[in-house]
């Protein structure tokens, strides 16, 4: 398979390098977070996930994300678009032997450190732009992006790529928080959390759940799922100041200053927690859908 150096016109200029380097930097932080190295959010479930261990949640948005593929026992080809350090990867790799593993990120931090987490499984990070990759079309049988797009805003790029790089009933499922009215819309609290959460976890915008939905629908994706899982995303949200207060304890008790990233990534997660509760303006999303065959 030929890698190749890629254009990266699907983001602006100054969004790219941000992004770049916030999690050449703050990626090693996520240890904090997750043990498992899971960059994003939970999910609960009543009676089969703990709300007070936070892992258990990441890991169960995980099983529902993979879940929406709908994995056969057959060969199955599976992308991680925005893998991060292979969090997903890791765990659907360890719920399915019959699967192979990809992922892409821009972040050389996480290519080197998700590589080294993948050593001797049917897995591999690659560092390219999930926006315009260099793999073949339809040659993947599904493929996620949890909490990933928004970091070229939700562009219908991504959604294109996702589609062109899928064989034809390949799905796509995405897992991320999205807006439920347009921004011009929001209120001045609500405006406020979303534009300082933009700036601190190097987000080019996010865009509403209808939108996406439509994009897919223009594609080419049918059997389109829109679900709104933010009271399921809440109680791993609420972990947000907890975790927050303990890391920079832990950095004071070491005698460790804190890096610019580092600062940014925890003013994104209060912001994340603040946008959160604005329930009329945003919302937590699963969406997923199936390439149309032909």
């Amino acid at each position: 398979m030929k890698i190749q150096t890629l254009p990266f016109d699907t983001y602006s200029e100054n969004n790219r390098i941000e992004m770049i380097d916030f999690y050449n930097e703050a990626s090693e932080d996520y240890e904090f977070w997750s043990q498992d190295f899971n960059m994003h959010f939970g999910y609960f479930v009543p009676f089969k996930t703990n709300p007070f261990k936070r892992d258990s949640m990441l890991n169960q948005m995980n099983a529902q994300v993979i879940k929406r593929l709908q994995i056969k026992d057959t060969k199955h080809r599976l992308i991680d678009l925005g893998c991060g350090m292979g969090g997903t990867m890791r765990y659907a790799l360890k719920q399915h032997k019959n699967i192979i593993t990809y992922g892409v990120t821009l972040s050389d931090f996480q290519v080197k450190q998700g590589n080294d987490l993948l050593k001797g499984q049917n897995g591999i990070i690659l560092k390219e732009n999930y926006n315009n990759t260099s793999f073949q079309s339809n040659s993947f049988d599904s493929a996620v992006a949890i909490e990933s797009f928004c970091h070229s805003g939700h562009s219908s790029n991504s959604l294109k790529e996702a589609h062109r790089i899928l064989k034809p009933g390949g799905k796509l499922v995405i897992a991320d928080a999205f807006l439920k009215k347009d921004q011009s819309d929001l209120c001045k609290g609500a405006d406020y959390s979303y534009k300082r959460l933009c700036n601190h976890w190097s987000l080019e915008k996010l865009e509403t759940h209808a939108f996406i939905k439509q994009k897919l629908q223009d594609l080419g994706f049918n059997n389109i799922k829109v679900e709104d899982i933010s009271y399921r995303v809440a109680p791993s949200v609420l972990h947000v100041p907890f975790a927050i207060t303990g890391f920079i304890l832990k950095k004071i008790l070491n005698f460790k200053s804190i890096k610019r990233e580092s600062l940014h990534n925890l003013k994104g997660s209060f912001f994340a927690l603040m946008t959160g509760l604005h329930l009329k303006s945003f919302g937590y999303y699963i969406i997923s859908a199936t390439k149309m065959n032909g």
